[in-house]
C-alpha cells in the first residue's frame, strides 16, 4: 500500500477487536515514531506503551471516560520534553515533534492492518499519574490507541481543496 492510499483510507478507530497486536507490528509502529523528524533533531519525545488492562482502564477514565481507550489492546502515551526550546516561528518544538511522530505511527499502523485513534481529549494530570510521570518537564501530548478495528471505515468528509489551499497569498 502506498502512502497516498494509506492517507486516504486511514480513519479514527473507536471500536476494537480483542486480538493482541503482534510484537513485530508494535515495534514497526514504534520505529516509525523513532525515525520521525524533529526540530534541531532534538528527538524530544518518549513513548509509554500500555498493554495492561487495568492501566488501560485508568487511562480511559483520564480520557473523559472514553471506553474504547480501555478496549484497544494497546495505548501509547506520546510524551514530549518541554525544554523551553521555541522555534523561530514561535511554536514550542516538542508539541510539533510529538505530533509528527504520532502521525507516523498512525500511518504505519494502518499500512500494517491496524487501527488507531489519536486522542487529545484527556486530562494530562490524570494520565501522568496513571503512568507514573512526575517530572513537570515531561508533557503527555497525546494518547494513541492501537489494535484491530471492529468497525468499517466511515465515509471521510473533507472540505474541497479550494477551501483549504491558497496559492501565493492568503
Amino acid at each position: 500500500m502506498g502512502v497516498e492510499q494509506t492517507i486516504r483510507e486511514r480513519f479514527s478507530v473507536r471500536s476494537y477487536r480483542p486480538d493482541p497486536v503482534s510484537e513485530a507490528d508494535l515495534m514497526a509502529v514504534l520505529e516509525s515514531a523513532r525515525l520521525s523528524q524533529s526540530a534541531k533533531n532534538l528527538q524530544d519525545w518518549r513513548f509509554v506503551v500500555v498493554r495492561n488492562e487495568s492501566t488501560r482502564k485508568k487511562l480511559a477514565e483520564a480520557a473523559k471516560g472514553q471506553r474504547f481507550v480501555a478496549e484497544a489492546p494497546v495505548v501509547i502515551a506520546c510524551c514530549g520534553f518541554d525544554t523551553g526550546y521555541v522555534m523561530t516561528c514561535g511554536q514550542k518544538s516538542y508539541v510539533i515533534d510529538v505530533a509528527i511522530a504520532i502521525e507516523n505511527m498512525a500511518l504505519t499502523a494502518h499500512e500494517r492492518g491496524l487501527g488507531t485513534c489519536w486522542l487529545g481529549a484527556f486530562y494530562e494530570d490524570q494520565a501522568k499519574s496513571v503512568l507514573g510521570i512526575s517530572s513537570p518537564e515531561v508533557r503527555v501530548v497525546g494518547l494513541i490507541t492501537l489494535g484491530y478495528s471492529a468497525a468499517t471505515a466511515p465515509g471521510q468528509k473533507r472540505k474541497p481543496i479550494g477551501d483549504v489551499v491558497a496559492f501565493e497569498r492568503w
